[in-house]
């Protein structure tokens, strides 16, 4: 197992506060978010200084019913290539639903969702994560996500469920001390249920974030500080293994460099405390001991299986992000929170991939979106969400302000491009939006 250190979550936002940060063994990035020929020059830098940098996927999906997409996989091993890195890690969740499975059109959630802790979706992770790991040059290791909603008749643990994955797989794992705890306060599940149930040898790291608690639901928002009681869980991890390492994440609002030392500081004494307490000896010996374990051989998943899960999930996804009734079992209430959370994290990382979107809308724009947004699925990823987005305003006569409204088509014509579209619904739109500002010609 390698040995990382602490480390922190690596964002241009703070690629400087990293640099002069002290003590900083390792790094983290979202593979997405790096193109393996032009790595950004503050994290090549900290490469040549001996840093190590672990790529971490958002979109591979490997909790979903289809088989891992080729082209991802690729894409995930070339960054893990072109970074040098010891491993790379990927979720225990779907992003997307729909398809060839389900004969019904593709969407996307846009963020990670849970899978249902069943004996049909271990069938398909576990076949799904060896897929990965043959197709990857490092080992893979797994988080476990944050949820705000429970499948209705789940058969296992949170624990259990991540025990019998490694045993059949062999996968590591990056177990995130926030998310066990989102999931006390929002799931009821006992922090140190799961660690007493999880095989703490195969920890490859640890995740440490904050998020906050709005009307009795625990948000996981990488944007507020550590608190204390996340901090708990991760002296409940240390009490019972010394992890290889440990991560600060942080993604919005990022503080003063002094506040991120502070945070980093604090993670520093929880595992030097459960170092201390002789939690390291406990987790040689479970360490040998798993390390002479080979992963269970398994049958081929029958399509069926897939099949199963596809129409269990394309149900929920349809009902969180297309406006269709819920399915049984699933707290209502729960799940409208959880709509409003992907409508919200989807504006915002619009926001984010076309900047100039909120600029040119100013306040209008969220409410605008969040319209948008309500029973339309995205389907092609964030880039074809703004500029579908923007078709729609356009269609529609949008923004009412004539020069906002010009600024808007100046920056879809530029980005639409001259070539024919293909026959789909957004296609004809796209087209009509075209025809409208050409004035029919």
């Amino acid at each position: 197992m390698v040995r990382l250190g602490t480390g922190i979550g690596w964002r241009p936002e703070i690629a400087d506060d990293i640099a002069r940060l002290p003590g900083i063994d390792w790094v983290e990035v979202v593979a997405e978010n790096i193109c393996p020929d032009h790595v950004p020059d503050a994290l090549r830098r900290l490469r040549e200084r001996g840093t190590t940098v672990v790529p971490h996927g958002v979109s591979l999906g490997l909790g979903g019913a289809e088989r891992p997409d080729p082209g991802r996989l690729r894409a995930l091993a070339e960054r893990a290539e072109a970074l040098g890195s010891p491993l790379v890690t990927e979720h225990i969740a779907f992003v997307r639903a729909g398809g060839p499975l389900t004969a019904s059109p593709a969407m996307e959630a846009g963020h990670l969702l849970p899978v249902p802790r069943t004996r049909d979706a271990l069938d398909v992770l576990c076949e799904n994560v060896r897929i990965a790991q043959d197709a990857l040059p490092v080992p893979l290791a797994v988080e476990n996500i944050a949820a705000l909603i429970s499948w209705p008749g789940e058969e296992m643990t949170e624990g259990q469920f991540l025990a019998e994955l490694v045993e059949r797989t062999g996968v590591r794992l990056l177990i995130d001390v926030a998310n066990l705890h989102t999931n006390h306060v929002n799931r009821g599940e006992d922090p140190a249920k799961a660690l007493d149930e999880l095989p703490t040898s195969a920890i490859a790291y640890v995740h440490v974030a904050g998020g906050v608690e709005r009307d009795g639901v625990w948000h996981d928002s990488h944007a507020h500080p550590v608190t204390q009681p996340v901090l708990d869980v991760l002296a409940e991890l240390c009490a019972r293994t010394t992890p290889p390492g440990v991560l600060l994440e942080r993604d919005e609002d990022f503080p003063a460099v002094e506040e991120l030392a502070g945070e980093l500081d604090a993670i520093r004494a929880v595992t030097a405390a459960g170092a201390g307490a002789g939690a390291g000896a406990g987790a040689s010996e479970a360490s040998v001991s798993a390390s002479t374990a080979s992963a269970t051989p398994d049958a081929p998943v029958p399509d069926a299986v897939r099949e199963r899960l596809a129409l269990a999930q394309a149900a929920l996804l349809s009902a969180l992000v297309g406006g269709t009734p819920p399915p049984e079992g699933f707290d209502r209430r729960r799940l409208r929170v959880q709509s409003a959370a992907l409508t919200a994290k989807r504006a915002s990382v619009v926001a984010k991939v076309a900047p100039e979107l909120p600029e040119i809308l100013g306040t209008g724009y969220r409410p605008a979106f969040t319209r948008y947004a309500d029973g339309r699925p995205m389907t092609g990823g964030y880039r074809r969400d703004a500029m579908s987005f923007a078709e729609h305003l356009l269609a529609d006569g949008r923004p009412d302000d004539a020069a906002a409204r010009r600024r808007l088509t100046l920056w879809w014509q530029e980005r639409s491009g001259p070539a024919p579209l293909p026959s789909h619904p957004a296609a004809r739109l796209a087209r009509r939006v075209r025809l409208a500002l050409s004035g029919g010609r």
